[in-house]
């Protein structure tokens, strides 16, 4: 099968498209051709080996000493089962499924085998491959911490980085849980968070928020870049104070929340299958829906993994690998 692999730590030039064997199921795997995968910041920092300092020696330990362990990259797909092992019970041959592999990796490939018990579910009726492709990484992260502020009918949620991947997500998710939502985004993207339903927009360009009296009961960087103490100052008594998108140790979160008297949260969100089910139905009912911003072809994982790296993409970006199918 065709692969895109990743021969060394570098930029964009280290994939490669090889010709690699296609993997066979075991008794209790399903066998996805896969349709379509996404970039994810996610993926261009292991590429690159985008680490904070202090990570650097338990990172290549666990990612590998001069190039991915895993080498072919990528962990969200939508696609179809092709072949299931003997002990498969949940999926059968033709199946349209969208999944997360976690840590595994390895959607930058035709082919990928997934235990029937991971993170996959029935592809959404109403979206396309691509789309269903777009949702695990962003859609499961914004779901997980959303979650945490246990937000209730009408609180004030602000929204920082609110036309990325897990930001477009996070503005739609928040409206549906009844929050009142503002979006924080560039001049460029003001029309897109107004679409997705934010009931105030903020282009961080031309205007502080920080330096704004508004408070809000929850503050969520989707993107890891806000400042925590000016944050901080922003959010209600007992409001709450989310990040990701970074996996650097951020001590100034830390004596916050030894210190404050708001809820901070920042942790990884794991691999839930519930929770996937969950995006799958908000899609489905039209609560919420996946952003592309461009799609490339696998032949084109180079370029689309340069523009991932300008820090400027609207929602996912998306690779397609097979044709669809109707």
């Amino acid at each position: 099968m065709e692969a895109i692999i990743c021969t060394k730590y570098g930029g964009p030039e280290a994939l490669q498209c090889m010709e690699v064997e296609k993997p066979v199921p075991k008794d209790n795997e399903v066998l996805i051709r896969i349709y379509a995968t996404t970039v994810t910041r996610g993926d261009t920092r292991i590429r690159g080996f985008d680490v904070p300092l202090s990570f650097w020696i338990p990172a290549r330990l666990a990612l590998g000493l001069t190039k991915p362990r895993k080498d072919i990259l990528g962990n969200e797909l939508a696609g179809v089962v092709e072949s299931v092992g003997k002990d498969v019970t949940l999926y059968k041959k033709g199946d349209q499924v969208v999944a997360s592999t976690g840590m595994s990796l390895g959607t930058y490939a035709e082919y990928k085998c997934l235990p029937q018990d991971a993170v996959i579910v029935k592809k959404p009726i109403n979206i396309t491959f691509e789309e269903a492709a777009a949702i695990p990484i962003g859609g499961r992260t914004a779901l997980h911490f959303l979650r945490k502020a246990n937000i209730q009918q009408g609180q004030k949620v602000l929204i920082y980085g609110a036309s990325g991947s897990v930001g477009t997500y996070a503005v739609q998710i928040a409206k549906h849980f009844g929050a009142e939502v503002t979006g924080l985004c560039s001049t460029t993207n003001i029309e897109l968070i107004k679409s997705l339903g934010a009931d105030k927009v903020i282009d961080y360009i031309n205007e502080d928020f920080t330096k704004s009296r508004e408070v809000y009961d929850v503050i969520y960087d989707t993107v890891g870049k806000s400042s925590v103490s000016d944050c901080i100052k922003s959010i209600k008594k007992n409001g709450v104070y989310l990040q990701s998108g970074t996996p650097a140790v951020n001590f100034k979160i830390l004596w916050n929340s030894m210190t404050s008297d708001k809820k901070i949260v920042k942790e990884h969100a794991p691999e839930k299958v519930e929770d996937l089910l969950y995006l799958k139905e908000l899609v489905e009912t039209n609560k919420i829906r996946p952003i592309i911003d461009q799609v490339f072809t696998l032949e084109e994982i180079e370029k689309a993994h340069r523009y991932v790296d300008k820090g400027r993409k609207k929602g996912n970006v998306v690779i397609t690998i097979s044709q669809n199918v109707k």
